[in-house]
């Protein structure tokens, strides 16, 4: 049986809600987590006829990439499209999820998938995550090492970059007094011990600190393991926001341009003046995306894909960099297909449904 939260916890693993910006409002917003799930509607934004859609193809699930809800809400009136997509949401027994920042800022989200889109290769994150990491340091018997190690890499710690099972060992000597009452792995209460112990560090993101000092504990012979958690000040490479890459072979300005509005059907790209050299590097960033630009120029891109730029914020290119503004919502419209591979991947047999609904809001003459 499928429940709300079997299907959050899908895309979770892809995109854990710790990584969602401060402002954000990821997560489950309206329903049960339990609720068993008859179907999934996928959308980008939850409008009056995306939830009036979900009751017509017997979806009980809305899985959107925008929030539906950024703040609280005071009453329940019907006097706004929020309050009435939450009111419909609950007569009908509709749960709704929302995965936003979170599926921004991780390689295989959104500005994976237009980076995919376009044929980007070589991809690394724009503006890698901050405060995101920390050290596990851990002193274990050094006949027990491999068995914590192992606990410890399967719970997630010890990948940088594309390597995995990742640490630092020295051996040394451990010393200890067993008190009162307790069952010691190695010594006797009230002896002073001393023990050939290992040194173990590893790295691991932040959010994964409870499963990995779960790890820990389980897997450490001790009664009362000694470990420290130490805070990083290393950017954390792996997620982070946008993304920059290469193309397989240069292109001229305006035929990328023009590829990018057939890719992405957009009626048109709002873009800086031509700067009359081929496009290589390409930095992206789904949504609105300007305040990335110097990141962009850092990371030396030829051009930097994004929405929502306002006038003035096209003068920081200062003929360095070319933008191409292709809209809020296209930057973001392939996001239901990640939904759609998550599930599908796991769940192969379930009813999953693409909204058919444009939910832009921005139209074009």
């Amino acid at each position: 049986m499928a429940t709300v939260q079997s299907i959050c916890q899908l895309i979770e693993g892809v995109a854990p809600l710790t990584l969602q910006e401060g402002y954000d409002n990821a997560g489950l917003q309206v329903g049960r987590a339990q609720m068993e799930v008859r179907g999934v509607l996928l959308c980008i934004d939850v409008t009056e006829a995306v939830v009036a859609e979900a009751v017509a193809k017997g979806c009980n699930l809305i899985v959107s990439h925008h929030p539906l809800l950024f703040a609280g809400l005071k009453r329940l009136t019907g006097q706004s499209e929020v309050q009435r997509c939450v009111m419909e949401a609950v007569k009908h027994d509709i749960a709704i999820y929302a995965a936003h920042t979170n599926l921004d800022n991780v390689l295989p989200g959104v500005n994976g998938k237009i980076a995919e889109k376009i044929g980007l290769r070589h991809v690394r994150i724009l503006r890698p995550m901050a405060d995101a990491l920390l050290k596990l340091v851990t002193y274990v018997p050094a006949a027990q090492a491999d068995d914590v190690r192992r606990a410890l890499f399967q719970a997630g710690a010890g990948c940088i970059g594309r390597y995995d099972a990742c640490s630092y060992n020295v051996d040394g000597v451990g010393t200890f007094r067993p008190g009162v009452g307790t069952r010691p792995f190695a010594g006797t209460p009230g002896e002073l011990h001393r023990e050939a112990e290992t040194r173990v560090e590893v790295i691991l993101p932040r959010h994964l600190m409870p499963q990995v000092v779960a790890a820990l504990q389980t897997a450490h012979p001790y009664e009362e393991p000694a470990f420290d958690l130490l805070p990083l000040v290393n950017d954390w490479q792996q997620a982070g926001a946008g993304i920059v890459g290469e193309l397989p072979e240069a292109e001229p300005e305006k035929a990328f341009l023009l590829r990018l509005k057939d890719v992405f059907h957009v009626p048109a790209i709002r873009h800086t003046k031509w700067l009359d050299k081929p496009v290589r590097r390409v930095a992206v960033c789904g949504g609105a995306g300007s305040g990335f630009l110097r990141d962009a120029l850092r990371a030396g891109a030829d051009v930097f894909i994004s929405g929502d730029f306002k006038y003035h914020e096209f003068f920081a290119a200062e003929g360095r960099i070319l933008i191409a503004d292709i809209g809020h919502y296209e930057s973001e419209q392939f996001t239901k297909d990640i939904f759609y591979e998550i599930i599908r991947k796991k769940m192969p047999n379930f009813a999953i449904q693409i909204s058919d609904i444009n939910t832009n809001p921005i139209n074009y003459l």
